[in-house]
């Protein structure tokens, strides 16, 4: 089975590393709108257009199914999307709140959504969370961390200081989802200042819809990978290389 992996930058590869841990797929091919990230402080109908045009992108490839990596396209553009493809397009919003149904049993647990300013403004997530029931969702757009992760600031004051800028006057958060792709490699920083919180993020999320939505229960021994981007693949493939490492 072929997957094309659509990301707005280098985000994606966070969702591509749990799905090359879970064996998903037999091909992967990868495409990163490098000459346009970020999407987040984008409008939606600019984020709805790049997206189609990346789908276009994808049919020289012949892909079974689209994973819509990044956050603010899946909140904008995965309608649109949907609407045109030949092919299943999924987002990384609806796996996220099946996650949270499946590992939150508490609905009154107080939870914290994080993204940018394009996914955050959807109220996506909220919505999607108040209709299976949770009642306490507070939603906060930190897009600062997007260029932190971009120039490898994962750890220090820097880091800290924008923690402490985005999270000082919360309360107690019990999970936070991480509602953009380049958040996991910040995880373990923001669960520990959220006082060790049960971190939900885009990847994992996505396995476990694919398996259950799409019953994509079949392990591959190997997975042949393609990167493409807009701009500068080079730097996408060096990237890969940096924060997936044996995996390639």
């Amino acid at each position: 089975m072929k997957a094309g992996v659509f990301d707005s930058g280098v985000g994606g590869l966070t969702v591509l590393k749990s799905l090359l841990e879970n064996q998903t797929f037999e091909e992967i091919i990868y495409y990163g709108d490098t000459a346009r990230v970020p999407y987040g402080t984008k409008d939606k109908n600019t984020i709805i257009r790049y997206s189609l045009e990346a789908l276009e992108y994808f049919e020289n490839y012949d892909i079974d199914i689209l994973i819509v990596a990044c956050n603010s396209a899946s909140a904008h553009a995965l309608n649109a999307l949907k609407d045109v493809a030949s092919i299943p397009v999924i987002g990384v919003i609806d796996s996220g709140i099946l996650a949270v149904q499946s590992k939150i049993q508490d609905k009154n647990s107080n939870i914290l959504v994080i993204g940018t300013t394009a996914t955050i403004g959807s109220n996506l997530y909220e919505i999607g969370l108040k209709d299976e029931e949770f009642t306490n969702i507070t939603s906060i757009a930190t897009p600062l961390f997007v260029p932190l992760v971009e120039e490898g600031i994962l750890d220090g004051d820097i880091l800290d200081a924008t923690l402490e800028y985005y999270f000082k006057d919360l309360s107690k958060i019990d999970t936070v989802i991480l509602g953009c792709t380049h958040f996991p490699l910040l995880e373990k920083k923001i669960s520990s200042y959220l006082n060790d919180a049960i971190t939900i993020h885009s990847g994992d999320s996505i396995v476990q819809f694919l398996e259950n939505e799409y019953n994509c229960t079949n392990k591959y021994e190997t997975t042949s990978i393609k990167f493409f981007a807009s701009s500068n693949p080079d730097g996408l493939k060096q990237t890969a290389k940096n924060w997936l490492g044996k995996l390639l």
